[in-house]
């Protein structure tokens, strides 16, 4: 029998991590909270990466890096005037069913005022990026 501290934090494990990290976002953006932690996977990191290249989040930290269980990532949001810089977060391919697309065919977000978010052979690439390299692959988010 194994007894755990209550204060120890384990991260739950959850059937769509990808799904998780975005709901986690937008909850914090509607609360306004300045800073949201999001357990540590690789995807996870370069789609907070690419957020904060496109100017959507402030910055972010992998804490706890020398035990795999807790390492996670801290987020820290962008706000302007009051407002946060993301408006609305959307999954678009989810475990159940796949959505894939060719490049010349990769939806633009509001005119492109938004991303879309692409997983490519190349990694994680936008919208933008994709119709320019002409690469396609599973769309995996929009944000705008």
């Amino acid at each position: 029998m194994v007894v755990k501290d209550s204060k120890t934090k384990t991260n739950k494990v959850s059937n769509d991590p990808v799904s998780d990290c975005l709901t986690r976002i937008r909850n914090a953006v509607t609360i306004k909270k300045n800073k949201v932690d999001v357990p540590f996977s690789k995807l996870k990191l370069a789609l907070i990466d690419l957020l904060q290249k496109e100017g959507y989040i402030k910055s972010y930290e992998v804490i706890n890096i020398d035990t795999p269980s807790m390492k996670s990532i801290i987020i820290e949001l962008k706000y302007v005037q009051g407002e946060s810089a993301i408006k609305g977060l959307k999954r678009v391919s989810k475990p159940g069913l796949r959505k894939y697309s060719k490049s010349k065919y990769v939806p633009r977000i509001l005119n492109g005022l938004g991303i879309c978010v692409i997983s490519t052979n190349k990694g994680l690439i936008t919208d933008r990026k994709a119709r320019a390299e002409k690469c396609g692959g599973e769309i995996l988010c929009t944000v705008w």
